[in-house]
């Protein structure tokens, strides 16, 4: 079965954008970059939460600008103005354990914390992988949004990378 996986840079305080949704904050690094190389051709899917897709669009990305078939939870864009992914108006953790089941490569979580929250209260993702950048933003946009239910993690790889950022990916505990 495909594995469903969120990944993300995040601040020591669990931000990933600050309070106006700037991200001048991040760090890009030659190490960043090989780890999203090698987890970017695991995927051939990749899901958006429809704010993080409004961001990509307006930055020159998009649903159909990383080569993956893309799909965007939304209840108020209009399919017929996206041509480069499908907007998907059904429950996402639904709608994701029926993408696991279909042949193919891992999925990509491209979405903020509520999306994420949303996907791991219905048990879909399976991993998390983290950028966490050293710099404490105070306020601003959450990682992780309140659940109704704690996820247990079990640790798969930590390491540090260039300019004193850790990357940690966990296994989500069935």
């Amino acid at each position: 079965m495909r594995k469903v996986i969120f990944g993300v840079a995040n601040s020591l305080d669990n931000f990933i954008a600050g309070p106006k949704h700037e991200v001048d904050w991040l760090l890009w690094s030659d190490d960043a970059a090989v780890i999203m190389k090698e987890l970017w051709s695991t995927f051939d899917t990749i899901v958006w939460g429809r704010k993080t897709y409004d961001v990509a669009r307006k930055s020159g990305g998009g649903g159909g600008n990383y080569g993956l078939k893309g799909y965007v939870f939304s209840r108020t864009l209009r399919p017929e103005d996206h041509d480069d992914v499908e907007i998907i108006s059904e429950d996402p953790g639904a709608f994701v354990k029926k993408l696991k089941r279909r042949k193919g490569k891992d999925i990509c979580v491209m979405g903020g914390g509520e999306l994420a929250a949303t996907l791991l209260e219905a048990g879909a993702i399976d991993e998390i992988g983290l950028n966490i950048h050293p710099i404490l933003l105070g306020s601003g946009i959450p990682l992780f949004h309140p659940m109704k239910r704690a996820v247990k993690l079990q640790l798969l790889e930590c390491r540090t990378i260039q300019h004193g950022c850790v990357y940690v990916r966990y296994g989500v505990k069935k």
